[in-house]
């Protein structure tokens, strides 16, 4: 089953969604390499799904 960060806000330039990730584990890698990026083009948060199944999110990507 794929795993897959969905963004938000859905209009953001990044798109409506992450490419899919074989394993939690290499999502959450994924992100942790590249969030930066993502809210600089405009994604202000991010929940992570495996298929349709919400995992956890939203989860924030401005540093507190």
């Amino acid at each position: 089953m794929p795993w897959t960060w969905r963004y938000e806000p859905e209009t953001s330039p990044a798109g409506a969604a992450s490419q899919e990730f074989p394993t939690q584990s290499d999502a959450e890698t994924w992100i942790g390499e590249t969030w930066r990026e993502l809210l600089e083009s405009g994604v202000e948060q991010v929940t992570l799904a495996e298929d349709d199944h919400v995992v956890y999110g939203p989860m924030g990507l401005r540093p507190e």
